[in-house]
């Protein structure tokens, strides 16, 4: 699947604070995908496939009726694994194009925290039952509690420092002050004040922890040969691989690889399809959930030792342009926006085109790696035309 399928169109709307979009998350949807085929110079009646993640909302059906599609053939749902499946879905995508199940596929993820409720919370009700009946009770309850457990293990293990947490939290907050669509624009992040943050729970301080968004965005997918009549520079996809390791679904904290981002039997695969390694890698985007799970991702994906992280995560590795790894160029989910990730395979997409607010120099393989932590996690690899 090499190089045979390409996103030829990105939209996304006006990204708002949790509560405060003024549009219902359906409609919310539908201006994202309007927003890509504008930007991809297709008509919004030539979709025939979607593909989304998380329990998306949005049903595929309606949506087609919506935009006047004249076709539905493809309609395809990641399960599971939250921000996980952000590459996972355009992996899915890529996969019907090149298979002849559909021509022109968006890819898309849309949120109205405001009408449906939070994901930043721990559960409101008067019963608990399942997995969660083993936690809750005992004080586990929102992501952050669940997440601060399997980093502060990998921080024990491996004799990491907090210091390297926040360097990537400065680094993105840096790269949104260059980007007039991130929610943080204007609102700069040094040391003193990253310190000064209250802790939400260790080892996260406020600045670790994504923020809660309204709004949506998308993207279209079309086979390379179809690429060539893009109004803008082709982006290839070079891979894209989701999963999980052995058990790593095992209930109420029980897997026995604990203190994983579950990338490790991922990231082989990822970069066996792609035909690249790390080192090939000019720029990469890396969900955080928390900024922990990226600590922990990088570290799965081959660009550092666990022993090296101290050493390796310094804020200046990962500003763009001159770092040697530039990360989360847009912003990400601390800065820019939390649309489960998708916003930062958008922004992989503006690197290889030379479209970025932090654009890296002759940017050819851009990377992406989609909700550490979960299960499924997934990730892609976007290359130039050079990479071919």
């Amino acid at each position: 699947m090499r190089g045979q399928v390409a996103v030829v169109g990105v939209g996304e709307t006006e990204y708002y604070k949790r509560g405060e979009a003024p549009d219902a998350e359906f409609k919310l949807a539908l201006k994202a995908i309007l927003a890509a085929c504008e930007d991809a110079g297709i008509d919004a009646k030539d979709i025939d496939g979607f593909a989304s993640y998380s329990n998306d909302r949005s049903d595929p059906s309606r949506l087609a009726a919506a935009l006047g599609c004249k076709e539905l053939r493809f309609s395809n749902m990641q399960w599971g694994g939250g921000g996980g499946g952000g590459s996972g879905a355009i992996a899915n995508a890529a996969a019907a194009i090149h298979a002849g199940l559909a021509e022109t596929v968006v890819v898309f993820r849309a949120l109205a925290q405001g009408q449906f409720g939070r994901f930043g919370q721990g559960p409101q009700r008067n019963t608990i039952a399942g997995e969660m009946a083993y936690t809750v009770p005992y004080g586990l309850m929102s992501p952050a509690q669940m997440f601060a457990m399997k980093v502060v293990r990998f921080m024990h293990d491996h004799g990491v420092e907090h210091s390297a947490l926040r360097a990537i939290s400065l680094a993105c907050y840096e790269h949104a002050q260059r980007n007039p669509r991130a929610v943080m624009y204007g609102r700069p992040l040094d040391e003193a004040k990253y310190d000064a943050s209250r802790w939400i729970v260790e080892p996260f301080r406020l600045y670790d922890c994504c923020q809660e968004n309204d709004g949506a965005a998308a993207m279209i997918l079309v086979s390379a040969e179809r690429a060539g009549a893009s109004p803008h520079k082709p982006c290839y996809v070079l891979g894209a691989v989701a999963g999980s390791h052995y058990r790593a679904g095992a209930s109420v904290h029980n897997t026995p690889d604990y203190a994983s981002s579950t990338f490790k039997t991922l990231a082989p695969r990822l970069y066996a399809m792609a035909g690249v390694t790390a080192k090939d890698v000019d720029v990469l985007q890396s969900y955080e959930n928390f900024t922990g799970g990226v600590m922990m991702s990088l570290v799965e994906h081959g660009f550092c030792a666990p022993e090296q992280v101290n050493d390796f995560f310094v804020k200046e590795r990962f500003l763009a342009p001159q770092g040697d790894l530039p990360l989360n160029t847009s912003g990400g989910n601390l800065a820019e926006c939390y649309m489960h990730g998708l916003g930062l395979n958008i922004e992989a997409v503006r690197q290889i085109r030379g479209q970025s607010s932090s654009q890296v120099a002759d940017a050819d393989v851009s990377m992406v790696i989609s909700g550490p932590m979960v299960t499924p996690v997934s990730s892609c690899i976007l290359g130039s035309e050079a990479t071919l």
